[in-house]
């Protein structure tokens, strides 16, 4: 079972998690980033000492095949056995990159995450999902399998611009629309434009905690942790026309866009209170703006989503809501709904 640790002292709780992990060698991976803000934090600690650096490029343009291969070479290379170990420091597409290069070397090392992101700190280094895109689609290769531990620890979020923030708090948002209505207004009244680091890292403990009880109910997405899907359906689709388009954007952002649609086919299929959609609509088009595209793209928005994991039969399903914490997982929407959906994205 994955130990997900609320650090107060990151010296104290990587020292402890390394020691958990018996091994021969210790690997260290971050991208170009991560490598120049968030390793020199912990360099300096003795229980990393002499650990070999492996490090790719940032970015999730960067989260390939390619890659994959640099860090399995860079760990055969470095004389990494099955009895290695490497921590994974940076955000999400570190943290899914690396698990599943750790989860496949030599049919699988251990490795610990530390999320530098506030979106790798929600969403991507808990719940062991690992992967990486492959042909234009998101996290089309991957894997089920978590990190021995996870180390939270709110230094790193000092280190991130504003976009890297509200990325992350998109996925709060998800998560507290998934979860019940305290959750979701504290989420809508937090001040984003001048941040209060201590309270925002309470808040991301309680995210993280919803995510937690999703994950240990269904660790393999049979059923209910496809509520974490929510948005992600519209979103991916958005995120992958982006890339493709040379326009990649933040996933974070993607997922509050794809809240927006996911959220108007909940009103229009499963009576989700019209009241509720203003507001996160309110919320999401002041910090996150708006993709650009047409109906033109209609087409290619719907043959995207045909490509999501959740489908069953080639039917595009959707996680809904009939209310804040009234998850309705295998929602499917017609092809006029979803033309719809995109209609009331671009206008509503």
């Amino acid at each position: 079972m994955q130990k997900v640790i609320i650090s107060q002292d990151i010296e104290k709780s990587l020292t402890e998690a390394i020691a958990a992990c018996e091994h021969d060698k210790l690997f260290v991976l971050t991208d170009e980033t991560t490598l120049r803000l968030c390793w020199p934090v912990i360099a300096h600690m003795p229980c990393v000492e002499g650990a070999q650096m492996i490090t790719i490029g940032a970015t999730d343009d960067n989260k390939t095949l390619e890659s994959l291969t640099h860090v399995w070479e860079a760990l055969q290379q470095g004389g990494g056995t099955r009895h290695s170990l490497m921590i994974n420091l940076g955000g999400g597409m570190v943290t899914d990159l690396g698990g599943f290069a750790a989860s496949t070397f030599k049919r699988g090392i251990h490795f610990i995450n530390i999320p530098t992101t506030l979106l790798s700190m929600v969403d991507a280094s808990v719940g062991g999902k690992t992967g990486i895109n492959f042909g234009g689609l998101k996290n089309e290769v991957g894997v089920f399998n978590c990190s021995d531990s996870v180390i939270l620890d709110a230094t790193f979020l000092r280190t991130l611009d504003h976009p890297n923030i509200l990325s992350g708090y998109a996925e709060m948002l998800k998560h507290g629309l998934i979860s019940n209505e305290e959750h979701w207004n504290e989420l809508l009244s937090f001040d984003l434009d001048n941040i209060d680091y201590a309270r925002l890292t309470q808040m991301v403990a309680t995210s993280v905690a919803v995510k937690e009880r999703v994950v240990t109910e269904d660790p393999l997405e049979h059923g209910i942790r496809k509520a974490l899907n929510l948005g992600h359906t519209a979103g991916h689709a958005i995120e992958s026309l982006a890339m493709a388009q040379q326009r990649t954007v933040l996933h974070g952002y993607a997922v509050a866009w794809g809240l927006i649609c996911e959220l108007f086919l909940s009103v229009v299929k499963v009576g989700f209170p019209q009241q509720r959609l203003r507001q996160a609509v309110q919320f999401i088009r002041h910090h996150y703006g708006q993709f650009a595209f047409d109906c033109k793209q209609y087409d290619r928005l719907y043959q995207l989503m045909t490509h999501d994991k959740k489908n069953t039969s080639g039917i595009i399903n959707f996680t809904l809501l009939g209310e804040v914490g009234d998850i309705r997982i295998n929602q499917s929407a017609t092809r006029e709904e979803i033309n719809d959906m995109l209609d009331f994205y671009l206008q509503g």
